[in-house]
């Protein structure tokens, strides 16, 4: 049950932060920013579509991908606190995008030898994603932090806004450390020294300076969420759960 709960940590980070990239599908400021963010979020709802699938085989109960994106509440979602963050504006979105990238980069890197043969063929496609994400997200960091006096005040804004939430990226949960101790998945905590190089390289670029946290905010792993969740959920639930059972 233990690796069951640590998949869907990772399943719940990929579903939420791609759902919210899904949000500015027709909102983005540019053409070429309207199919890549649709883009991103297919990748990362393709990688919880797997996930979702893989915990419920090891849960045993019958429950599918759908059960397990549309049929759970609030508080039974185990997703870390940054991919919840709304949208905010266009510096908030990408410098989300590459603090969650940066840490799911080496995550899947490391999850390639994983035991369970699932785990590592998802670790095969997604660390070629990720490399992606990373490079499209950091160079918007380096434009908007490096770029327009209004930009560089809006990327700093952003930066302030989600530095608290980044080391809950690092923590493993009961349930992570169990998977983790059994070789499913890499140790979380592990991936920092990689974490900060990426973010070093773009922040040098982008005139950026990583905050010190005195109190970061953390909760998401035993189901602590900010009401964005909810609102989020209300909304992505909202057919099938008006239409239970039914198949298309």
């Amino acid at each position: 049950m233990a690796v069951h709960d640590a998949i869907l940590e990772v399943a719940d980070d990929c579903l939420v932060l791609g759902h919210r990239l899904s949000e500015w599908c027709g909102h983005a400021p540019m053409l070429e920013e309207d199919l890549a963010l649709p883009n991103m979020a297919l990748d990362l709802i393709g990688t919880a579509r797997v996930l979702y699938d893989r915990a419920g085989a090891l849960e045993g109960k019958g429950r599918s991908e759908d059960d397990m994106a549309y049929l759970r509440d609030e508080r039974e979602y185990r997703n870390c606190l940054l991919v919840e963050r709304p949208n905010g504006d266009f510096a908030q979105t990408m410098l989300r995008q590459l603090f969650f990238a940066a840490f799911m980069h080496p995550f899947w890197q490391a999850a390639q030898s994983s035991k369970d043969e699932v785990i590592a063929g998802v670790a095969g496609k997604a660390v070629k994603e990720l490399a992606y994400h990373i490079r499209h997200a950091g160079e918007w960091v380096v434009r908007l932090g490096d770029g327009t006096e209004e930009s560089a005040v809006r990327m700093q804004a952003a930066l302030l806004a989600l530095s608290i939430y980044v080391e809950e990226l690092f923590e493993s949960s009961p349930a992570a450390q169990e998977a983790e101790a059994a070789g499913i998945l890499p140790e979380r905590a592990a991936m920092r020294a990689a974490f900060d190089a990426t973010i070093a390289e773009v922040f040098t670029q982008a005139g950026l300076d990583m905050p010190e946290v005195t109190f970061p905010q953390t909760g998401g792993r035993t189901g602590l969420h900010g009401e964005g969740l909810g609102h989020m959920l209300a909304e992505m639930q909202s057919v099938h759960r008006s239409c239970p059972g039914v198949t298309w």
